[in-house]
């Protein structure tokens, strides 16, 4: 016998009246599945779609359906005020007191949080003037761009620069190099050959100086990432890109480098004071890691020549063997071998020999090999460990003797095009293909692309680096980004010999104010609106950018309008121009940044 909820006792009958309309229930809806069924099975020709163009047509376009475009108010963005000429928001001085002094951790990237972040216009200094263009820039830029004369007065004795009129000229020197870079070069092409003959392609400078050597090697075929912290006084990285030379905001301090394993060819250290073998050795750990194997790490200045250098360094004879003789067992222990040396300059190379990574399995080794709890190439805000990076025995093609010599690299699909999703070589070739027809649409839309009105180049949100390889004749650089949170393909970049870094564009990007000439970005609002602030994004995009520079937006047509009004605000000139193929549900955004003049040098925002 049965219950009710109120306690009272229920028949046999009341059970069986509810069970049969269950029943029929059932049956019914057996009958029903089956006719359905017939009806699909006899008609199913009608539904059948033959291939990908009848998908296409079976799937409106934003243009047939009802999705309208995003929309976005007016508004007009107000000048930061003037101390604000040359603000790097997460490298930014005026934080550092927050941040800890231990290995300089203070200059490493220091994001503010999002209730921090200026809603405001950078301005450029007063007498600002449009760069001079490439390649006399090379020698000389406008004092009013980078005036910054502490530079000037301590670097001057050294031939890094020197002040004439209205002119910042650059001599070539360097503090291991005061006679000219040119010489220095010459001897470094003397102990490497490689550097003659496409072999070595992309090189990176830690401690690059105002950028002479990344500048002078561009005439041999190389092409190099200089490298420098944000300081109060001298700011190298901003003349290295005034100058028309590749540089980004970084230092080696708990952090790795914003690059993929085993992707430079050559790494250059002129008397840059990083002190290599302290720490268990983790800065030429890092170091290590970046570098390709077969590739070069050079070394000028202490402890090198220490036997006729040391009177000059404020040491005695003995404790600057003891660095050398530490820095020589290091190297030895990470693989690497002393490859030549000569005067000021000494040149070891990584070892492409798997037999010696191998020992770095033994229990007593030190630096171990790292194990396999970090992926190799995740280098966003991930600490540095004391382990070697070893090269995957899997890859046997990314070696600097077994990848083609450079310009054939540029069009020949990498090995690690196999380590991508959805990656092969005829991904690669379409990809290759796709941006020569895309790069000479876009110099109609913009004609300056190609000539000396663009100099510094941003592809900010590249996949293979194709829009670069499309521009290599162009008398230009790109630095190619690539999203920290997308996928994994800046090794591709530089297997190809071209540049560029991980970076996530929720956050400011480590350079200065006014260094590129132009932006590109292939669908990144469609990529990363969903976490980024478009505003923060193009309020970032004209911080980099220089006056009188260009930006070509490929986007959906849904974001088109709202950039549009954002680019108004922000005193932009744009215009809606059609893909090379025409189609509605993808546009092009092409605009020119104004020059403009804060309105008082009094003035202050309230945007403390």
């Amino acid at each position: 016998m049965m219950k009710h909820k109120d306690g009272k006792p229920g028949s046999l009958h009341d059970k069986r009246t509810r069970v049969l309309p269950m029943t029929i229930l059932l049956i019914a809806l057996c009958g029903l599945s089956f006719y359905l069924g017939g009806i699909f099975c006899a008609e199913k020709n009608k539904f059948e779609v033959k291939n990908v163009k009848d998908i296409a047509k079976a799937v409106p376009s934003p243009k047939e359906s009802t999705v309208a475009p995003l929309q976005m108010k007016s508004v007009t963005f107000p000048e930061c005020s003037s101390d604000y000429q040359d603000y790097t928001p997460c490298t930014d001085p005026k934080r550092w007191r927050k941040y800890g002094m231990h290995r300089l951790t203070f200059m490493e990237r220091h994001c503010p949080a999002v209730f921090e972040r200026k809603e405001c216009l950078v301005p450029p200094p007063e007498g600002y003037k449009p760069p001079i263009r490439w390649p006399k820039s090379r020698d000389e830029c406008w004092y009013r761009n980078v005036p910054y004369d502490w530079i000037n007065k301590e670097k001057s004795n050294q031939n890094w620069l020197r002040k004439q009129g209205e002119k910042f000229l650059f001599p070539g020197g360097g503090t291991m190099f005061p006679k000219g870079v040119s010489a220095y070069v010459d001897l470094m092409q003397d102990l490497i050959p490689g550097m003659k003959d496409g072999t070595v392609r992309t090189a990176i400078d830690t401690g690059c100086g105002v950028a002479s050597w990344g500048g002078d090697l561009l005439d041999h075929g190389i092409l190099t990432v200089s490298l420098a912290p944000r300081d109060n006084h001298e700011a190298q990285v901003q003349f290295a890109l005034e100058r028309g030379i590749p540089a980004i905001l970084g230092i080696i301090s708990t952090q790795r480098l914003p690059f993929p394993s085993n992707s430079f060819d050559m790494a250059h250290c002129s008397r840059c004071l990083i002190p290599w073998t302290e720490f268990g050795g983790l800065y030429l750990l890092e170091i290590n890691r970046i570098l390709r194997p077969g590739g070069f790490w050079v070394l000028s200045g202490p402890p090198v020549n220490y036997q006729n250098r040391w009177r000059g360094w404020n040491t005695t004879v003995q404790e600057q063997k003891s660095d050398y003789d530490r820095l020589q067992k290091l190297l030895t222990s990470m693989c690497f071998k002393l490859y030549n040396k000569k005067d000021d300059i000494a040149v070891w190379q990584k070892t492409s020999n798997s037999s010696c990574y191998n020992r770095l399995a033994k229990p007593d080794a030190y630096p171990p090999k790292c194990d396999d709890s970090l992926e190799l190439d995740s280098a966003w805000y991930t600490p540095l460990r004391p382990c070697v990076v070893v090269p995957d025995p899997k890859l046997k093609k990314i070696s600097l003797k077994s990848i083609p010599k450079w310009p054939e690299r540029l069009h020949v699909a990498p090995e690690r095009m196999s380590e991508i999703h959805g990656g092969s070589a005829s991904a690669f070739k379409h990809d290759d293909s796709k941006w020569k027809v895309r790069a000479k649409h876009y110099k109609k839309v913009l004609p300056a692309l190609g000539t000396d009105k663009i100099r510094n180049v941003m592809d900010m949100n590249t996949v293979y680096g194709g829009f670069a390889a499309a521009l290599i004749d162009d008398p230009l650089w790109v630095m190619n980004v690539v999203s920290s949170y997308g996928a994994n393909t800046l090794a591709i970049v530089y297997d190809r010999g071209l540049i560029g870094t991980y970076h996530d564009w929720c956050e400011a990007f480590s350079t200065y104010p006014r260094t590129y000439d132009l932006l590109h970005l292939d669908g990144l609002f469609t990529a990363e609106s969903h976490r980024c602030d478009m505003k923060f994004v193009l309020l970032e995009m004209d911080r980099i950018l220089r006056p009188n520079g260009y930006v070509i937006m490929r986007e959906f047509s849904y974001f088109i309008e709202a950039i549009a009004t954002i680019a108004k605000g922000m005193r932009w000139g744009c215009r809606k121009e059609d893909t090379e193929y025409g189609i509605e549900k993808e546009k092009l955004l092409v605009c020119q940044k104004k020059l403009w003049y804060s309105s008082s040098k009094s003035s202050r925002q309230k945007s403390e």
